[in-house]
């Protein structure tokens, strides 16, 4: 029996609670490396002061952006991957990865050059104050730099996760992320560069992560190959790319989207409250990551039994992902929510007022904590079944159609608790809004073996 054959039999034949566990648990590590080391950039810099940890807030709503570019590219080769592989045709699998992988590098460097000639107008878009300004600039331009590494990273984990090669994409990633942490202290501090210096950790541990992921490819352990040759010829195939990764692009573009709004809207409070919601958010990033990489882990296994046709399997492992999931975050709202002051004050113990909107915001957040992992389970599932106009909609909605008309009317009659307010309640809104979807779809999939 050959290694494709193999990993086809396990993806379809081992139970799926402990297939979904073996593939998750280095996914939900990658992604809790990368969470900690975004947090660790919060974390350092928040040391040089309120206006230099907002920031980092600001230049998060960039690396949004850039990473949705990823997401698009990734997330839309891999599901297909998945299936096609599903199916056993791994010549097709093959030609999806390459074309996923060297189109992601072509969008990256564009994002690069715009970026850096309209640095001065980007930054103040994503809602900079005059103060935070110019550390935001200083940050953006290393981010950008090295953003055709960010985007070409991220599509090769989503391509080693959808061949259900979770533990190889968890090298790369997590490599990158532990450099990062390293870095930080030593450029921002014995080096004295400055925020400089945490942009450009960031920078150089994201080319890292992307050697050692390239390196998964060309040593031969997986079954796609990223040969030139393989490169698809007709702009057809790059198109079917971009509409399976629609969903994971709306989801983290819209992030973006809502980031700058809610950064304008803070704004208006002060760099007191954009500094707040910047630690507040890298927090729920941080604990969020482990669902979002749980969630990894169960999408190629969805992938590769909705293709095989093995529909009890895939309901099967949905259940075991959503419930498993909203008993984690159920048992962090708890936690966090009691224990709001004390995180908040790791970032900046010297300003009160950032410590008084930061618990504020994380506690209304946590109450809205275990409403959360439906949306991700259904837009993960539908997305991996080839669905994209469902997984659009619903990934459109949380921090799109829903928390954008909030985060705009609310603060008009509420100030600063309406800021506070709008991602918790858009959060309950997207809860409600997946159940239809949910139950319509399952009860019409036909039984499988």
């Amino acid at each position: 029996m050959d290694k494709n054959e193999a990993q086809y039999i396990k993806m379809t034949e081992q139970p799926v609670s402990r297939l979904i566990l073996s593939l998750a648990v280095p996914t939900i590590i990658s992604m809790m490396v990368t969470g900690i080391y975004n947090t660790a950039d919060t974390y350092f810099v928040s040391q040089l002061g309120t206006s230099a940890s907002g920031a980092v807030g600001i230049v998060m709503s960039l690396m949004g952006i850039i990473q949705s570019s990823g997401f698009l590219i990734g997330m839309g080769a891999g599901s297909w991957m998945s299936r096609l592989l599903g199916e056993k045709q791994d010549r097709k699998a093959s030609e999806v990865a390459a074309s996923g992988f060297y189109f992601s590098l072509v969008l990256g460097f564009l994002i690069a050059v715009l970026g850096t000639v309209f640095l001065d107008p980007l930054v103040a878009l994503l809602g900079a104050t005059e103060t935070i300004q110019p550390y935001a600039m200083e940050y953006a331009r290393y981010i950008l730099y090295a953003a055709p590494f960010l985007i070409g990273s991220l599509t090769l984990n989503k391509l080693l996760c959808a061949e259900g090669k979770a533990r190889f994409a968890m090298v790369g990633i997590a490599s990158g992320g532990i450099l990062n942490v390293i870095l930080d202290p030593i450029f921002i501090f014995v080096f004295r560069l400055g925020i400089a210096g945490a942009a450009i950790a960031t920078a150089l541990s994201q080319v890292f992560g992307f050697v050692v992921l390239l390196y998964m490819f060309i040593s031969g352990r997986t079954i796609a190959k990223l040969g030139i040759g393989n490169i698809a010829k007709t702009p057809v195939r790059y198109l079917e790319i971009m509409k399976f990764g629609l969903p994971s692009f709306f989801r983290q573009g819209l992030a973006s989207v809502a980031m700058i709004a809610l950064n304008t809207q803070a704004a208006h409070y002060g760099d007191a409250a954009v500094s707040a919601m910047a630690i507040v958010t890298k927090v729920f990033m941080l604990i969020f990551s482990a669902v979002i990489g749980f969630g990894q882990g169960y999408q190629p296994v969805a992938g590769y039994n909705y293709g095989a046709k093995k529909f009890v399997r895939v309901r099967a492992a949905f259940v075991f992902m959503t419930g498993t999931a909203t008993v984690f975050m159920t048992v962090f709202a708890v936690v966090g929510y009691f224990a709001a002051p004390q995180v908040v004050r790791l970032f900046i113990d010297s300003d009160p007022e950032v410590v008084r909107i930061g618990t504020e915001t994380m506690r209304l957040q946590c109450l809205a904590m275990p409403f959360m992992p439906l949306s991700v389970c259904c837009n993960m599932t539908f997305q991996s079944l080839g669905k994209s106009a469902i997984a659009t909609l619903l990934a459109s909605a949380r921090q799109g159609y829903v928390f954008l008309p909030l985060i705009m009317i609310l603060p008009a009659f509420l100030g600063l608790q309406g800021v506070e307010l709008a991602q918790p309640l858009a959060d309950t809104v997207t809860f409600f809004l997946c159940i239809p979807f949910t139950v319509w779809y399952f009860r019409g999939l036909k039984s499988g073996k």
